[in-house]
Order: structure tokens, then C-alpha cells, then sequence
């Protein structure tokens, strides 16, 4: 999806953990490994978008991992607490504000989105090292909390 805001824009990113492995994609604009993820569309909260990534880019019904607090009253949704935030830039004039969950897949089977992806793959703490290009100091950061706290 292209940018909604000129200069910046909300997204999510998933960090799908199952046995220990964290589900990675090797992005082709961006050449580079990521977490599954995107932008929030203007008609979507973050948990709706969290589910509508992970189904578009790996085929997965997931399960986000986080406290929901109880609602308060008539009106209010209460959200999955997300495990992270940052915001980092993209280009010299765009950020993202990144909201990061750890998921667990449900149902499903894992599907490369070739019109987007070179590969996808599951991930232990080993693989990490070695994929190529390598990934960001931060991506690894959240890779390995995800296989820590949800493995």
C-alpha cells in the first residue's frame, strides 16, 4: 500500500513465532528481511491490520500475543496491548511509526506473496546470523525477543 500520510504513517509488524522459529520474509523492494507487516489503512485499527497483513503476505490466521485490557464501557474497543513501538525513517522526508506484536499462527498454511517476497521462511536464533542480506540490528533485536518470550 503506498504512503497515506505525507510524512508519516502508522504500520504493524508481526512477529509470528511457532517451535522456536520466527517467520521472516526476504521484502523484494526493500531487499532486506522483515517481519510480516504493513500499513494501517485509514478504515482499520491496529489489530485489524495486524490480521489482514498476516493473511495477504504469509497466508496465516494468527493469534496476537499481549494483555486486552477489559472495555470500559459503551464505544470503547479495547486493543492488544503491542509488545513494541518505534518509528524509523524509510526515505529522507517519510517515517513510520511501527506498532510490533508477537503473533502465534492459528490456522493456515504458509504462502510466499511472490508479487512481493523473494522467500519466506521460519527462523531459529542460528538462522538469524546467517541470512543474506543481513537483517537489521533491530529486526534481530525483536526476532529474538519474540523466539525469547514466545517460542
Amino acid at each position: 500500500m503506498p504512503h497515506i500520510h505525507e510524512k508519516i504513517d502508522f504500520t504493524v509488524s508481526l512477529f509470528i513465532v511457532q517451535d522456536g522459529k520466527v517467520l521472516l520474509i526476504h521484502h523484494k523492494k526493500l531487499d532486506a528481511w522483515l517481519p510480516i507487516g504493513g500499513h494501517i489503512e485509514l478504515d482499520e485499527d491496529p489489530e485489524q491490520a495486524a490480521y489482514r497483513e498476516a493473511r495477504e503476505e504469509c497466508g496465516l490466521e494468527i493469534e496476537l500475543i499481549g494483555e486486552r485490557p477489559p472495555t470500559t464501557g459503551p464505544g470503547t474497543k479495547a486493543l492488544v496491548r503491542p509488545r513494541f513501538l518505534d518509528i524509523h525513517r524509510v526515505s529522507p522526508t517519510h517515517e513510520h511509526i511501527g506498532i510490533i506484536f508477537l503473533a502465534r499462527p492459528k490456522s493456515g498454511k504458509v504462502t510466499l506473496a511472490a508479487g512481493e517476497h523473494h522467500d519466506i521462511r521460519w527462523c531459529n536464533r542460528r538462522d538469524l546470523e546467517s541470512l543474506q542480506p543481513p537483517m537489521s540490528e533491530a529486526v534481530k533485536y525483536y526476532c529474538l525477543k519474540a523466539i525469547e518470550e514466545a517460542g
